[in-house]
């Protein structure tokens, strides 16, 4: 299975408001070797995406930040369903980032790409990011 149709089977998943923590999303951070977060506030985008690629025996950063998906090879250009996108937040120049999967070219609009990924409004959706946000792009690459 591809990764990102891992992800399309979590579409709606979301955190859980209050003292109690979704323990799919533990399980997540678990999996991806990051056993010390106990609740689902933590960000959690980049654990999903990792989730996916390692869970489909797909290369992974197995880290949590967004912009540590910058370091894969196979970077591309043009994107196609499925392709890893590494979007900045705050600022060009700051740590904070986004990662999601690229849904397809029937989505994309003139300024923005819609992608599939984790922590969108706290949980699993497609939502749209402005092209001039773009990072980078990679094409998930299979483990030997």
């Amino acid at each position: 299975m591809e990764p990102y149709q891992l992800a399309l089977k979590y579409y709606g998943m979301r955190e859980i408001v209050g003292g109690m923590h979704n323990d799919k999303i533990l399980e997540m951070f678990k999996y991806i070797g990051h056993s010390w977060v106990h609740d689902d506030e933590t960000a959690w985008c980049a654990c999903f995406i990792n989730y996916c690629l390692k869970k489909s025996g797909y290369l992974n950063t197995g880290k949590l930040n967004a912009r540590s998906f910058l370091d894969l090879p196979n970077a591309i250009v043009q994107p196609q369903l499925g392709d890893i996108m590494i979007f900045w937040r705050v600022a060009p120049d700051t740590v904070y980032g986004h990662v999601g999967f690229f849904i397809n070219e029937l989505w994309e609009d003139p300024d923005g790409y819609f992608i599939l990924s984790g922590n969108q409004n706290n949980q699993v959706n497609i939502m749209e990011y402005p092209k001039l946000r773009l990072l980078g792009i990679r094409r998930p690459l299979k483990k030997k």
